[in-house]
């Protein structure tokens, strides 16, 4: 019989280091009064009543110059063009495919939103609508981009480029779009020997990095070949970092991951799940990044 690890309900305490310098979060619940100056432009998240600055949903009031909103720490994402993300194919109709991004509605990425098996730039033929399901079918994940936003709220993405398109293998880890940091590319080769896609929907993908990139795939072809067994522990200790970061809500991006990893080899990967191992890899992790800061 397999061991089982029993523990008994005990207070947390909060963890030794503190917020970065000027971080300090200021946190407000539906109602709130965030403040009684005029001089502030209302932004999202927030209502003006009786000349004052209420906040209507629960979260992290954020000021941008004279722009007061509030971030909700628990919402489905809102798309804006540009962003990466990560979904998985839900439905395939007339020359589109539905995918499920984290968002209020379901995404659309269009059948001429797509570059062809061997990078073909032509219009779309009635033989192309039909071997729709040849390129991708229900349950495939992919990487796409966001290319607009319909009137609905809904969002239309695209693969344009070669590296978007179907993933093949790897672990898919789901958490609050609130915390992936924007940067400049959310595409993560690390020293590691895996590689990560942190989607701005808070859909984030762990995959080994490929040796080489196909450059004429178009994004449709996956590697279905064994993946090793180191590379398969690489990944589970990514993911298990991933969602101890998670649980102490620090942002996600490459530095905070890598980090979080390299905190975390003395210990089993199973380990690193355990509070108070989460807890000594988190404050080496935070630690790390407050001196990166100062």
């Amino acid at each position: 019989m397999a061991a089982v690890t029993m523990r008994l309900p005990q207070a947390r305490g909060p963890l030794g280091v503190s917020a970065p310098r000027g971080a300090e979060k200021h946190l407000v619940a539906p109602g709130d009064t965030i403040t009684t100056d005029t001089g502030y432009m209302r932004g999202h998240g927030t209502y003006v009543e009786d000349e004052k600055l209420i906040a209507s949903v629960a979260g992290v009031v954020e000021r941008v110059n004279k722009l007061v909103c509030v971030r909700a720490l628990k919402a489905r994402y809102n798309g804006e063009v540009g962003d990466i993300v990560v979904g998985r194919i839900t439905e395939v109709q007339q020359k589109r495919w539905k995918v499920e991004t984290n968002s209020r509605l379901d995404s659309v990425l269009l059948l001429s939103s797509i570059n062809l098996p061997g990078g073909e730039l032509r219009r779309r033929s009635a033989e192309d609508e039909l071997a729709m399901r040849d390129y991708l079918q229900e349950g495939d994940l992919i990487s796409a981009e966001v290319q607009s936003i319909f009137s609905d709220g809904a969002v239309s993405l695209h693969t344009r480029s070669l590296k978007y398109g179907k993933l093949a293998q790897g672990v898919l880890v789901q958490v609050s779009p609130s915390l992936v940091k924007r940067q400049k590319t959310h595409f993560h080769d690390l020293p590691c020997g895996a590689s990560v896609i942190l989607g701005n929907n808070g859909f984030i993908w762990i995959y080994p990095t490929p040796e080489q990139k196909d450059e004429e795939a178009g994004g449709f072809t996956t590697n279905l070949e064994p993946v090793p067994l180191s590379d398969r522990e690489v990944i589970s200790r990514l993911r298990n970092c991933i969602v101890a970061l998670v649980t102490h809500k620090m942002m996600l991006f490459d530095t905070s991951i890598l980090y979080c990893y390299e905190a975390s080899l003395p210990h089993q990967i199973k380990d690193i799940l355990k509070p108070e191992v989460t807890e000594e890899i988190i404050l080496e992790a935070r630690q790390r990044l407050l001196d990166l800061e100062g």
